[in-house]
């Protein structure tokens, strides 16, 4: 466990040390210090969940796929490992609203999600036309290319809504050879955004039900 932040690497080492006391026989540790283990091994679990977003945030960023990443978090899928990822985001931010202001928000973000699904599957042809020239790409940096492969990925889904996400992925990487296919992507981007923001305020701004 040595790559682990040195404060918490000495606390797991202090657990450990309770742990193999208590297994002992007859058990060596004493009751105040296996509360104190019990303690300290619950503020570490809080910690190390924190962190697990951070490292996939840096992984994805270093260019790694959901597929590339789905076996790490324990997850058989690149949709299953990118929902794992949104959930544990969610569950470290500080959230102070009220059970209303929460319920409300989750159906505007949810009928934003509708209305981008219902668009993506309508311009299904334009999406999967434009899907297919940056997934034939070949010759980009190590990280461009796997975002390149998360386009073909996708593109193998029935679903166009797929597509979206590794798009915009992909977008910042094409900029310096494909600027015409950036500038395309951008464009989705661009227009998607829009219709999330006014879905979802026309849905936060009415009476929650």
């Amino acid at each position: 466990m040595t790559d682990l932040p040195e404060e918490a690497a000495r606390s797991l080492a202090r657990v450990a040390a309770t742990l193999a006391a208590a297994r002992r026989r007859p058990p060596a540790a004493d009751p105040a210090e296996l509360v104190a283990a019990l303690d300290t091994l619950r503020r570490l679990r809080a910690e190390l969940a924190a962190w697990e977003p951070e490292l996939v945030t840096a992984a994805r960023d270093g260019g790694l796929s959901w597929a590339e990443l789905a076996p790490a978090l324990g997850v058989t899928s690149r949709q299953a490992a990118e929902r794992r990822y949104l959930r544990l985001r969610s569950a470290g931010v500080d959230d102070r609203r009220t059970g209303e202001e929460r319920v409300r928000d989750e159906r505007a973000r949810r009928a934003g999600d509708r209305a981008v699904t219902a668009w993506a599957r309508s311009n299904s042809g334009p999406l999967r036309r434009l899907a297919g020239q940056i997934g034939a790409l070949e010759g980009l940096p190590a990280a461009g290319q796997r975002r390149v492969a998360d386009v073909r990925d996708a593109l193998a889904d029935d679903d166009a809504a797929r597509l979206l996400d590794p798009l915009a992925g992909a977008q910042d990487h094409l900029r310096a050879e494909h600027a015409g296919l950036a500038d395309e992507v951008r464009s989705v981007t661009d227009r998607v955004d829009r219709l999330r923001r006014d879905v979802s305020g026309q849905h936060a701004t009415g009476p929650t039900r």
